[in-house]
């Protein structure tokens, strides 16, 4: 049996107060809103019962975030894409801010088992003015269980269309990419937080933020697998390899708090879900 599951969610601005508005066919939905930093952010759990995706599974995910508003969405553990005799599994998100609307995409770790055939899609359309802040974890295999990914097939795109796109095809067996020098040189965890603008970033805004994550990945572990850029004026982007999830998350949260005080003057306040 193979799921298809939508989610419709919607953001918008009433009386200071960001409010979430959603909608959902099948085994995928949001947990209730939460306000751990008061009424301006709105925090979201996005949950999919099942707990993974196999073969033919569809998760397509809608968010519209409405001008002024600025919704925070997460999840509670690993996106798992598991075996997969034939068709892949399918994750898609596709994002649209408004004018002055702000999203914080924060889900977990992407995961990829031995023999999945997965794709993970996200398109993210800003309008002038509107800010996005997220990141992009993919794990492939568990490899301190045993468990490694020697077989099968993840696929990757991330997209803000017309500024920056980010697209690569990751066959297990492609051994010069899984552990060649100029591949993943045998890391098993690729992470990706980015900072995009519906508008150019003024540019001391946009130094500024890189020297502050620059000083981050100066004093971590992962500093030689690590390197901050803007590779559009309206895009920042950090890129990590590690060999397990743990040290490229907590680098990921770290930049994360350091992006937030820079750029938005707000303190990294962390989805309560983090903490269980």
């Amino acid at each position: 049996m193979t799921w298809h599951a939508t989610l419709d969610l919607r953001y918008t601005r009433q009386h200071q107060r960001t409010v979430a508005h959603h909608h959902h066919k099948g085994p995928l939905r949001v947990l209730q809103s939460l306000y751990p930093e008061g009424n301006a952010v709105c925090h979201n759990v996005l949950v999919h019962p099942p707990g993974g995706l196999v073969g033919g599974d569809t998760l397509t995910i809608k968010i519209e975030v409405q001008p002024e508003a600025h919704g925070l969405v997460t999840t509670p553990g690993a996106t798992r894409f598991y075996k997969s005799a034939t068709e892949p599994a399918v994750q898609s998100v596709h994002a649209q801010l408004a004018p002055g609307a702000r999203l914080e995409w924060l889900p977990l770790e992407a995961l990829a088992y031995n023999q999945c055939r997965a794709e993970n899609k996200a398109v993210f359309e800003l309008a002038p003015g509107a800010e996005l802040m997220g990141w992009d974890i993919t794990a492939l295999g568990l490899p301190e269980a045993g468990l490694p990914f020697v077989e099968g097939t993840f696929a990757q795109h991330i997209e803000v269309p017309g500024v920056w796109r980010e697209q690569g095809r990751i066959d297990a067996t492609d051994l010069r990419l899984m552990d060649g020098p100029l591949g993943l040189a045998g890391q098993r965890c690729m992470a990706t937080l980015f900072f995009v603008a519906g508008s150019p970033i003024e540019r001391t805004r946009r130094e500024q933020a890189l020297e502050v994550v620059r000083t981050v990945l100066a004093g971590h572990a992962l500093h030689a697998t690590a390197g901050a850029t803007s590779p559009h004026p309206q895009v920042l982007v950090l890129r990590v390899l590690a060999p397990l999830v743990e040290p490229a998350l907590e680098l990921l949260k770290q930049a994360r708090a350091e992006w937030r005080k820079t750029l938005w003057e707000m303190a990294a306040v962390p989805p309560r879900v983090w903490a269980t």
